[in-house]
């Protein structure tokens, strides 16, 4: 089982995708969405506060996400984000440009030969 040094890290500009994947299921506070991430992906990706704070405001500023106050599980006050219209939308654009992505990096690390660069040469 992986401990928190050897986390996978976070390629540039996955941070987003993975907020709002989170709150597909529904409002969560930041500690929440730093939390599901962790547990969901078995605490192989750990999400730094400030990283996920900017991440957060960047898709406020973006109108893919809304915030509001409430209250916490242990009754303190945070603040809830949830997805947008517009966040739905970019959630469906980048799972579907990820999963293209993921595939065609799969498909080079599973390589058995080099022949499609002979085959261009």
């Amino acid at each position: 089982m992986p401990t928190a040094t050897d986390d996978l890290g976070l390629l540039q500009g996955t941070l987003d995708l993975l907020v709002l994947r989170t709150l597909a299921w529904g409002p969560r506070h930041g500690y929440a969405i730093a939390r599901w991430i962790k547990d969901t992906s078995s605490d192989a990706l750990a999400v730094e506060d400030r990283a996920l704070y900017l991440a957060l405001h960047r898709l406020e500023e973006r109108r893919l996400v809304d915030s509001a106050w409430g209250l916490s599980e242990n009754n303190r006050r945070a603040k809830f984000y949830q997805l947008t219209r517009a966040g739905r939308r970019q959630l469906t654009q980048k799972t579907s440009h990820w999963e293209r992505y993921a595939a065609a990096v799969a498909r080079i690390l599973g390589a058995t030969s080099d022949s499609p660069a002979r085959a261009r040469a």
